[in-house]
């Protein structure tokens, strides 16, 4: 079940989420979806309007125990058929091939790099693109 987040849900987001330079309570100012199995909060998307036809993935997450089910694909695809703009973006760490391959199997493609965007540890992000 994939549902607008609450503020009942900004302690699970947080341990999903680990470390991070976002707050889970920041995530409510923008529009956070959250994936719920079994009453527990799954996985979370957030993301933002940048431009009338645009829009920008901030942060995804699942849980350990609820990956590799399809639930970041789901959350996605809610928001992306929830929002139908034409161009959305993301930025993704160079090394998280799974999440490149989930990205490139939606219809985002690379579309630049940002050398040192992450900390701990440093690494560049890889810019991927949607466009419709």
């Amino acid at each position: 079940m994939i549902r607008a987040a609450t503020v009942d849900d900004l302690p699970a987001l947080g341990e999903i989420q680990g470390s991070s330079s976002w707050t889970p309570r920041s995530y409510l100012d923008h529009d956070c979806s959250v994936a719920a199995s079994d009453g527990k909060i799954a996985g979370f998307l957030v993301s933002r309007r940048t431009a009338p036809d645009e829009r920008e993935i901030l942060n995804i997450a699942v849980a350990p125990p609820f990956r590799r089910q399809g639930i970041a694909k789901e959350l996605l695809q809610e928001q992306m058929g929830r929002w139908p703009s034409k161009n959305w973006f993301l930025e993704v760490r160079e090394s998280n091939v799974a999440a490149i391959n989930l990205y490139e199997s939606i219809g985002f493609r690379p579309s630049g790099r940002r050398p040192d965007y992450y900390t701990n540890p440093a690494e560049a992000a890889i810019v991927m693109s949607f466009f419709s």
